[in-house]
């Protein structure tokens, strides 16, 4: 394989493969990475936080809007799929867009998963806190969670600490442990959701539904506006996010070329199924002053499950909890692992490559994620929990940026091998890149819809631009200064000689991608 950097020891890259980081190799199975790719969407809790806002937006499209959303997921789940393929490495993005596209983009896209998971560990904890609270209501004859304002707020904060924490524990107590809890919340969230599919298509064959009646036009999002359209599928990408958890396990799973890419994608297509059957459900069975009294309110789900499934509602109270806790270890995960990976490359302080001994984690890189997205969530939480709601809309932002370089960085890395075959061509090349394409639409889309104040939850703005937007940049802006600190400092410039624009080798794409195809009319370019 031809590496396009500099020769000698002072500037020697780690070949693209399998690498030992020190991680634990064999800790988890295929269907531990499933289980973790689904868990880390946290399909209850997306469903609860933002399913109001996408009906309010979208109407009975709503399911149509998950299904248009998919399609830009499930193509660049095909690009983590092939990078991993060629690259094991928990880095994931930072990794392969350093190698494809070169140091200083590749920094940023690692500093973008990083912060994702700064921004929102600590709001899905605290979602977690608010139905804790709501199950208990009845318990202790209280009405905490009724006013955000009231005394129930001084509960939900230090229970939403104390279940961030709780959490790192069990990622920096190791793999294994992490996985296994995985296993069984994934079983309480699906169960739980498809218990609600089920009892709701009983509630509407018996008619007791107050919606619109089911037609397959909900599935065919025509008669939608391209605002509407572009708006929802935003939030379609901040309620897929998180199936490539798996991914940065690579150097931790079983098969590590294969199973965790293919984890990847069988999570995005259970993924699809689950959003789509429970968003029609919900439709069909809550009327549209619901959505409308439960926009941007994650009570919605508390509100329909006691409509629809009588004495068994705290069940699917109880999955969103198990989601929202879900998600919150999940993400640790990657932020942890990114950083790890920086770490190793000297794009971060030698602090963050650091393994602890006993559990093979990278603890210490582990808890700076759990103090930083506590740090977020205490002041995000002390200006309003309209910011708090920010800060999410913001997440939609950072995560189709690196979604989006990533399915560049396939197409460029496999360049070499993108006419071997019809397969190469759609698969590792027009796919990726039409998902990065659609992506990077939506990001301006986004970044056009968040220069207006009005379009913000707190409705406010800073320098002239909405909350969500001024904290997209905020993190850009302090990604651009980090990464110029480490340029400038001794043991980080090492990293910032690397030149990009490697290729896969000729080893990877036979075993990926088969041998030529004849009669095809197409060369290998060389």
């Amino acid at each position: 394989m031809e590496h396009d950097h500099p020769a000698g020891p002072a500037h020697a890259v780690e070949a693209a493969g399998h690498h030992e980081k020190g991680l634990k190799g064999d800790a988890i199975g295929f269907w531990d990475g499933v289980a973790i790719g689904v868990d880390s969407t946290a399909p209850a809790y997306s469903m609860a936080a933002v399913l109001g806002s996408l009906v309010v937006i979208a109407g009975i499209k709503a399911p149509a809007v998950l299904l248009i959303s998919f399609i830009p997921m499930f193509l660049i789940a095909g690009a983590f799929y092939y990078m991993n393929r060629a690259d094991q490495d928990c880095g994931t993005t930072f990794s392969w867009v350093t190698r494809a596209m070169g140091p200083w983009a590749g920094w940023m896209g690692g500093w973008a998963v990083f912060t994702t998971g700064v921004i929102v560990v600590g709001a899905q904890s605290d979602v977690a806190a608010y139905y804790i609270m709501n199950l208990l209501d009845p318990i202790f004859h209280a009405d905490w969670t009724s006013d955000p304002q009231d005394a129930g707020r001084w509960i939900r904060m230090p229970l939403a600490i104390a279940l961030t924490f709780l959490l790192t524990w069990i990622c920096v107590a190791g793999t294994e442990l992490s996985a296994k809890v995985q296993r069984w919340m994934v079983l309480a969230q699906v169960g739980a959701l498809l218990l609600f599919i089920v009892t709701a298509a009983v509630a509407i064959m018996r008619g007791h539904g107050e919606g619109a009646s089911f037609s397959l036009s909900w599935l065919i999002p025509t008669h939608l506006s391209g605002s509407a359209l572009i708006q929802g599928m935003l939030l379609g990408v901040f309620m897929y996010w998180g199936w490539e958890s798996a991914v940065n396990l690579n150097e931790e799973s079983e098969n590590a070329e294969e199973a965790p890419g293919k984890a990847a994608v069988v999570s995005t297509l259970l993924l699809l199924f689950i959003y789509v059957g429970t968003a029609v459900s919900i439709v069909a069975v809550a009327n549209h002053q619901m959505f409308v009294d439960y926009d941007d309110d994650a009570g919605l789900f508390g509100a329909v499950a006691q409509q629809v499934m009588g004495p068994l509602w705290p069940l699917l109270v109880l999955s969103v909890v198990v989601s929202a806790l879900a998600s919150s270890q999940t993400t640790i995960l990657p932020a942890s692992r990114t950083s790890l990976s920086m770490g190793v490359a000297k794009a971060l302080p030698k602090m963050f490559q650091e393994i602890d001994a006993k559990h093979g984690t990278p603890a210490k890189g582990t808890w700076v994620v759990a103090i930083a997205t506590t740090l977020w969530y205490l002041v995000a939480s002390q200006v309003s929990d309209n910011f708090l709601w920010d800060s999410l809309s913001a997440l939609s932002i950072v995560v189709a940026f690196y979604y989006a370089l990533t399915g560049v960085a396939c197409a460029i890395y496999w360049r070499k091998e993108l006419t071997r075959s019809v397969k190469a061509l759609l698969l590792v090349g027009v796919g990726p890149t039409i998902g990065a394409t659609v992506l990077f639409v939506l990001l301006i889309f986004a970044i056009k819809d968040g220069a207006d104040p009005a379009n913000s939850y707190t409705g406010s703005g800073v320098l002239g631009v909405g909350m969500p937007l001024a904290i997209a940049i905020f993190l850009f802006v302090l990604g651009l200064v980090l990464m110029v600190l480490r340029f400038l400092s001794p043991d980080g410039r090492e990293y910032f000689t690397r030149k990009g624009f490697e290729k896969v080798s000729d080893e990877v794409a036979n075993a990926a991608l088969g041998p030529v195809a004849p009669g095809l009319g197409m060369e290998r370019v060389e």
